[in-house]
């Protein structure tokens, strides 16, 4: 059985979206540091679930992590739709912010994984500015190359012998899903895939307003401030999202529980 499906989760063209609010979340995650379970959570927009239903590989990634998030209002919706009427956003930057603070109270060691040694530099310093205490057991940037077997080994090893509580992931969308994936046997703790959350709490990357946020229009803030690199995307990915969640609606609604 695939290990999200413990949780309550809703269908959505193919991949199962965890049904557990940003709260429900949290304590979801500390209660696997308490028992000393390893899993991995996909924070997934429609971006992440687009792929998934061109990918079988990429879906069975999904469908195979311990949670997956909703991130993104038209995600939120889909699942409200479905008649989760609490559910709300669990995305990256905040699901960090809010483990790094319990982290710093209750004695949880992190890891940062991904992102440029400058990047890992900034995060680690506004990171123990923000919440005193903090113990940053270690972070690793790799390099922009696929990895051999021994750096994968020595990489895993490294992670392990921080003994940290939760990883964070930062290497995009699906690389960093794949790379959890590929390592859940390996690696012990918590592995979170956080996409750009290093670059928005460093303050690299501007977040959007409340008002994209909450109003499901994230994406053209992002498309606005990156259109080159961004356009591509939006311009297949929201038509496709839009009409394969409302062609498979009525059979995922079913199944969703």
């Amino acid at each position: 059985m695939q290990r999200q499906m413990k949780y309550k989760y809703g269908k959505i063209i193919n991949s199962n979206i965890t049904a557990l609010t940003f709260q429900e979340t949290i304590i979801e995650l500390e209660k696997w540091v308490a028992n000393k379970e390893n899993h991995y959570v996909c924070v997934c927009n429609t971006h992440s679930i687009v792929t998934a239903s061109n990918d079988k590989l990429f879906a069975t990634v999904l469908n195979n992590a311990g949670i997956c998030t909703p991130d993104g209002t038209p995600v939120v919706w889909a699942l409200r739709s479905y008649g989760f009427t609490e559910q709300d956003r669990v995305d990256g930057p905040n699901m960090m912010l809010k483990l790094c603070e319990l982290s710093a109270q209750k004695k949880y060691k992190i890891f940062f994984y991904g992102g440029t040694a400058e990047t890992l530099e900034q995060l680690n310093r506004k990171v123990t500015q923000m919440f005193e205490g903090i113990e940053i057991a270690g972070s690793y940037s790799p390099p922009f190359r696929n990895l051999t077997a021994y750096e994968e080994t020595e990489i895993a090893d490294m992670i392990n012998t921080s003994n940290a509580d939760f990883i964070f992931v930062s290497l995009g969308c699906p690389k960093q899903e794949i790379w959890m994936y590929n390592n859940r046997e390996k690696i012990r703790g918590i592995m979170i895939g956080v996409g750009a959350a290093f670059e928005y709490i460093t303050g690299n990357i501007k977040r959007p307003p409340l008002f994209f946020q909450k109003a499901g229009l994230e994406w053209v803030f992002r498309l606005i401030s990156e259109p080159k690199r961004l356009w591509k995307r939006y311009a297949y990915n929201n038509p496709v999202y839009v009409y394969r969640f409302f062609k498979t609606y009525r059979k995922n609604k079913k199944i969703s529980c």
